[in-house]
């Protein structure tokens, strides 16, 4: 396989971690759907469970998701990737392997919403203890820190609140305490945001958003930065089985080559109707990292490649008024998730996050009159026509 380590993002997104099959000459990563491989004999067999390379078992490695696992862990500056069942199934591998009895976790306090809610309805069952702080303040994730702080799980931008968290200086407060550093990537992407190289230990995605971008696949992807990391998270992963698919993950390689693509275009739509909305007399606030009005734009300059592709805003008149918003919009589809080629339209409030206990929403600055959307790639004119007309409505 060529080192295209040195290329650049838009080569790699296309390349990395893919060669063409040497039997076949096929230019795309065949699918391997099977369960099992065969050994040339008993030694082999017992050599590849000894720890030799080579395929045994699907929920142990696989030709087609080892494929997807090099080419994020590459575009991400990781040593490895875990290819996952689902985003959650990515998130929980890392919890179960950082996290046990007696220990503490640090998280971002707008989490997406089944992150926040498993840290706080599951795990103290196993004596695992929560603290949830706005990490857009490094000062709170230091005043927040314990003696047994094993994890500082940070997701930025956050959902749906678009707040960004300092990723070095909140790596170096808790790589002081002895804590790992884990960052939900999935509003960014691997184009737009790199924070292993920012001080990270761990990255996750959720890549049914951006990363496979067509709304057809669930998939989740951890990448570690070192060798030991990697393999205490392949240990918890293997066993616990949340493994992912090889028809899963050739549907993830082929939505990941147009990444760029799409995170371009996308981009270039969001930062056209965020400017819109911003200067909308009927638009009370919006939050896009993407406009100098983000109170962290300087940091969202620092460390991200772009604004991303979704924002939130409130319109006047609150929840009633940003229900006639998403009740009444032609092209943006009410429907939660994000990252695809088209657009979507949530209220996080009573959706994604509806879980969550109103006081602690509001303390996560998740109102009821937010609305969130996930901008795609239609054509913009249509798409400003659309918010132009139902703000009217209002």
């Amino acid at each position: 396989m060529k080192d295209i380590s040195k290329r650049g993002m838009m080569t790699r997104i296309i390349h990395a971690g893919q060669h063409v099959d040497p039997q076949t000459g096929a230019v795309a990563t065949p699918i391997y759907q099977t369960s099992t491989f065969s050994f040339r004999d008993a030694d082999h067999g017992a050599a590849c469970f000894g720890g030799e390379p080579g395929y045994k078992y699907t929920r142990l490695g696989n030709p087609t998701t080892e494929a997807l696992e090099n080419n994020i862990a590459q575009l991400e500056g990781g040593c490895g990737g875990l290819g996952a069942a689902s985003g959650m199934a990515a998130v929980n591998m890392v919890y179960l392997t950082i996290l046990s009895q007696g220990t503490h976790v640090v998280a971002t306090e707008s989490l997406y919403g089944p992150s926040r809610m498993i840290l706080e309805n599951e795990y103290p069952r196993f004596g695992v203890e929560s603290t949830f702080v706005d990490t857009s303040n490094p000062e709170n994730l230091a005043a927040a820190m314990q003696d047994n702080t094993k994890l500082v799980y940070i997701e930025t931008p956050a959902n749906p609140t678009l707040k960004l968290a300092d990723i070095k200086a909140c790596a170096e407060i808790a790589h002081a305490k002895g804590a790992v550093v884990a960052v939900d990537n999935t509003f960014a992407s691997p184009y737009l945001q790199n924070p292993l190289e920012l001080g990270a230990d761990i990255v996750l995605h959720s890549m049914t958003k951006f990363i496979n971008g067509h709304t057809d696949v669930v998939a989740g992807m951890v990448v570690a930065k070192d060798p030991d990391m990697l393999a205490r998270l392949a240990k918890v992963h293997y066993n616990m089985g949340g493994t992912m698919d090889p028809h899963q993950a050739w549907l993830v390689l082929r939505g990941v080559k147009s990444l760029g693509l799409r995170m371009e275009r996308a981009m270039e739509n969001a930062m056209k109707l965020a400017t819109f909305l911003e200067n909308h007399p009927k638009v009370d606030w919006i939050r896009y990292p993407g406009l100098e009005s983000h109170p962290q734009y300087a940091l969202a300059r620092k460390q991200m490649r772009g604004g991303g592709a979704v924002f939130s805003f409130g319109v006047k008149g609150g929840l009633e008024a940003g229900k006639t918003v998403i009740n009444n919009v032609e092209i943006p589809i009410l429907a939660v998730s994000l990252g695809g080629i088209e657009s979507l339209i949530e209220h996080p409030a009573s959706m994604t996050h509806a879980g969550i206990p109103a006081a602690e929403r509001l303390e996560a600055d998740i109102t009821d009159d937010l609305v969130r959307i996930a901008v795609g790639c239609e054509a913009y004119e249509d798409l400003e026509a659309d918010l132009a007309r139902v703000l009217d409505m209002i």
